[in-house]
């Protein structure tokens, strides 16, 4: 069964969407895991990790925190899956170092790039709304298996340039930073609370169900859903036939 939308622009999440969770905690995490001393230590005096580290102590009511505390916080956040601005910052830097040295690859599941490119071609914008940074974003999409794919994406956002994903007014912010109109908006993510959101907002919205990932067996609660990207069509024409 095919959901049709007449809309201007999809926002993507990435993990468990357009992407395996799977990847990112047994690749990404332990990757980041094994370099967050270095990054604090190398580049102790580059902007975005002044600022990353500010963040920990403000979150951790420690203003005084050295790297060691830092790092320490850092790993306790991984391992419980927090969502910290901060632990999201530094990991895009380090994963950014990875892809462009070429140690890592990103992940895409078979049916979304072929939509994407379809999609884009078609003139529909694409936005990304990940909890990872847009470092990381940017990372993601430049170094995929099939090559460079940042020129089908027309803008990105995360927790920090936009907020807390299961929040309304993120998706208000992304709306007026598009400068596309909420009903003319449709968000695919995997995680309900999330497409909640987006349609408090006034968005559309679409469940992504991948057997295996996380949020599978839980479901979307009412919201439509798909199983690929291959059931959604999008028209911009103003009319669906």
């Amino acid at each position: 069964m095919s959901l049709r939308f007449d809309v201007d622009a999809v926002v993507l999440d990435i993990e468990g969407t357009t992407s395996a969770t799977g990847f990112v905690v047994d690749v990404l995490y332990p990757y980041s895991r094994s370099r967050f001393g270095a990054v604090l230590s190398e580049r102790s005096t580059d902007p975005d990790v002044v600022r990353a580290v500010s963040q920990v102590r403000d979150l951790l009511g420690e203003p005084d925190a050295d790297a060691v505390r830092v790092e320490k916080a850092l790993h306790e956040w991984l391992d419980e899956d927090v969502k910290a601005t901060p632990l999201k910052t530094l990991q895009g830097l380090i994963w950014s170092e990875g892809f462009a040295r070429g140690d890592l690859v990103s992940h895409f599941y078979d049916d979304v790039l072929p939509v994407l490119r379809r999609w884009h071609g078609d003139g529909v914008r694409l936005y990304v709304y990940s909890s990872g940074s847009v470092a990381a974003q940017r990372a993601w999409f430049t170094s995929s298996p099939d090559g460079d794919l940042l020129p089908l994406v027309s803008g990105l956002y995360d927790t920090e340039n936009a907020g807390p994903k299961q929040e309304p007014d993120s998706y208000r912010r992304i709306a007026g930073s598009t400068g596309v109109e909420a009903d003319r908006l449709l968000f695919l993510s995997d995680r309900p609370g999330e497409l909640d959101a987006a349609r408090a907002a006034g968005w559309h919205a679409v469940g992504i169900r991948r057997p295996g990932e996380p949020y599978y067996e839980q479901g979307v609660g009412d919201h439509a859903q798909a199983g690929t990207f291959d059931e959604i069509t999008i028209s911009t024409s103003g009319s669906i036939t």
